[in-house]
């Protein structure tokens, strides 16, 4: 507890004592000689008033100050002084403690979820053990790490900065950032991220990036400034508070004034002008709804999945339309060379060293997959002036000769007579070298276990249209579409394709829209926020996944899933749903309770106590339901 709610508590307590040792005496005995007057009873229950709602007083006057009125310490200050003038003391006294008591509790409540996240998110590194040239080891702060610098990481310590692993071997828990329990392991040449915990082994790694640009220190950008972009729904409460609030206001004000003309009975009708103040408050309108997108952020994080705003939580909430890229989404991403077909008269070694030495220059998984499978090692350099023709292939000099290593259309652009090889299941890369085709190499990929299931429960949490992506030729992309169900696919696109899939999907949800269908679908797109910048720019939500250590994917994306766990993102959507359906459920039981006891307080059915509960008591319930989501476990 902080050392403001605990001061806070005290003057609660203090304040609670005395008025309840003044309520014995009164109802007992009573107040003896010049206290038992009016102004003495005054005198004596503003004791307790001001020692438990001094800082409500004070905020009040500085908001009248600041031309800042209509504010909650405003009403509350002006309901209670009003109790005070009609006689009514200790109802006065009462409001100010219970409301106080009603803003400890919130404070509580919101300090409590914001803890909680911040647990979930302990990644921040306190130190960082750099080795210094003389071989001593120098505890620095983090920020003090520079990019080439050899850093000691201990048993149990963190990663202080993104690096490689240059001697030692461990297991990295990534529990933090992925929200999986399974360590990894990290060996030399290993990229490590900063965030993780170092298991038993001593590690020994070069910092790759300063503190500033790490992985760690984006997340906790990310989540720090979730709070900033916000959902509709919050948006909503906002606007409906600015004009609720100087509407209850101003019909306190005609109940004061206007009815005692008729009945001459003032005093009651001040009474229940002060009742309607007390009730107007929007305390649990303004403070739950943006709790519960706040537990719904921290929930998903908890999971390994970084929401980047509750705009963005209130939209996964709505997804009509999930659209994936293939490769390393809905599949493994780790390709296999399954076949090598030499042409008539060209060696198997020699067509899949070309291939090789040219793709030496890529990093996309197919290249790394020929790579493997030529085992004789490569000399640095062997490739020259090579060019990567976008969606077709690499073309490039080895030797003396011009090796062309791709798909069919990069043959066919450059008139190169070549075989088709015909194989539903695989991706098919033609070697062709100066003009004359040389064979090809049948490469394979892997559905994820995960992929099935996952899609099947998207369609459970309400998506009606999943539909894949893919670079690759139709024959490869049916076979897949079939293994998991999804309701259509678009084969052999080129990244600016991908864009224009999603532009025409969204323009088919429009014209849904305008069919007289829920406006408010949304349009998902899940890929590895690299390569699929664009189109996670252009989708209502860019989920982007398999992504620690990636600066691209923090960036593009709207959702941040830190590892490749596809089954997440329904796991996701139902945090969002349950998210968003335990906001409305605020809103309509603290609207139905206001609206319900304005209307009674107006009729003078109720009196102050039970305005207390119409304030304090609704905006507690509604926070404690808020706080529900930061409890859920299996979702």
């Amino acid at each position: 507890m902080s050392k403001r709610l605990k001061r806070q508590l005290k003057q609660i307590l203090i304040g609670l004592s005395i008025f309840a040792v003044l309520m014995v005496v009164e109802h007992t005995c009573g107040f003896p000689g010049i206290l038992g007057t009016r102004w003495g009873e005054l005198v004596l229950y503003l004791i307790p008033y001001l020692i438990a709602g001094r800082d409500v007083v004070k905020k009040c006057f500085l908001g009248i100050k600041n031309r800042q009125l209509l504010d909650e310490c405003f009403l509350m200050t002006l309901a209670t002084v009003g109790a005070f003038v009609t006689g009514e003391n200790s109802e006065a006294v009462a409001v100010m403690l219970f409301y106080q008591v009603g803003e400890w509790f919130q404070s509580y409540a919101v300090g409590k979820s914001r803890r909680s996240i911040t647990e979930l998110m302990d990644i921040a590194p306190d130190f960082a053990n750099v080795e210094r040239a003389d071989g001593s080891i120098e505890e620095v702060d983090p920020e003090e790490v520079q990019i080439g610098d050899t850093l000691v990481i201990r048993a149990g310590e963190k990663i202080p900065v993104d690096g490689t692993v240059l001697e030692g071997q461990s297991m990295v828990n990534t529990s933090a950032l992925t929200g999986e329990s399974v360590p990894r392991s990290a060996v030399p040449g290993d990229q490590i991220i900063s965030g993780c915990i170092n298991g038993e082994g001593l590690l020994k790694i070069r910092a790759e990036k300063k503190y500033e640009d790490s992985t760690v220190a984006q997340i906790l950008e990310l989540v720090e400034n979730a709070s900033s972009k916000k959902s509709k729904t919050e948006n909503f409460i906002t606007r409906f508070a600015r004009y609720y609030t100087p509407i209850v206001v101003a019909g306190a004000v005609i109940l004061a004034l206007i009815p005692p003309i008729f009945t001459g009975n003032w005093m009651n009708w001040m009474m229940r002008a002060c009742t309607f103040l007390v009730i107007s408050c929007p305390c649990a309108l303004v403070i739950s709804v943006p709790l519960s997108f706040f537990g719904g952020i921290g929930a998903a994080s908890n999971i390994g999945v970084l929401v980047k705003g509750s705009n963005y939580l209130e939209q996964m909430a709505h997804l009509d339309t999930v659209v994936s890229d293939k490769t390393g989404t809905l599949t493994e991403g780790v390709f296999h060379v399954t076949r090598v077909v030499p042409a008539e008269g060209v060696l198997e070694e020699t067509m899949l060293r070309n291939a090789a030495i040219v793709e030496s220059l890529s990093t996309h998984p197919i290249a790394k997959s020929i790579q493997a499978a030529y085992t004789e090692v490569l000399e640095p350099g062997l490739a020259r002036d090579a060019r990567n023709i976008s969606g077709q292939g690499l073309i490039a000099k080895v030797g003396d000769s011009t090796v062309y290593v791709g798909n069919k259309r990069l043959m066919e652009e450059n008139g190169i007579d070549y075989r088709e090889i015909q194989d539903g299941e695989s991706t098919v890369v033609y070697v062709a070298a100066d003009g004359k085709f040389q064979g090809a190499i049948l490469i394979s990929d892997e559905i994820k276990d995960s992929a099935v299931k996952a899609i099947r429960e998207m369609k459970q949490e309400g998506v009606r249209h999943v539909v894949m992506l893919t670079g690759d030729r139709k024959g490869i992309a049916e076979a897949v579409a079939e293994k998991l169900s999804v309701d259509e696919f678009r084969a052999e696109l080129l990244p600016a394709d991908k864009v224009q899939a999603v532009e025409e999907l969204l323009a088919r949800m429009s014209g849904d829209k305008k069919d007289g269908s829920n406006g408010k679908k949304k349009l998902a797109f899940i890929g590895d926020g690299i390569n699929d910048a664009p189109v996670l720019s252009r989708a209502d939500v860019g989920i982007a996944m398999g992504s620690m250590g990636s600066d691209a994917a923090i960036e593009a994306a709207d959702v941040v899933i830190m590892d490749d766990d596809i089954g997440k993102i329904p796991r996701t959507i139902r945090i969002a749903r349950q998210t968003v359906g335990i906001a409305y459920q605020n809103i309509a039981f603290a609207l139905f309770i206001k609206i319900l006891f304005l209307i009674l307080g107006a009729l003078g059915i109720i009196g102050m106590w039970w305005a207390v509960f119409a304030d304090v008591g609704v905006a507690v319930i509604c926070i404690l339901n808020s706080m529900r989501m930061l409890k859920r476990k299996g979702l």
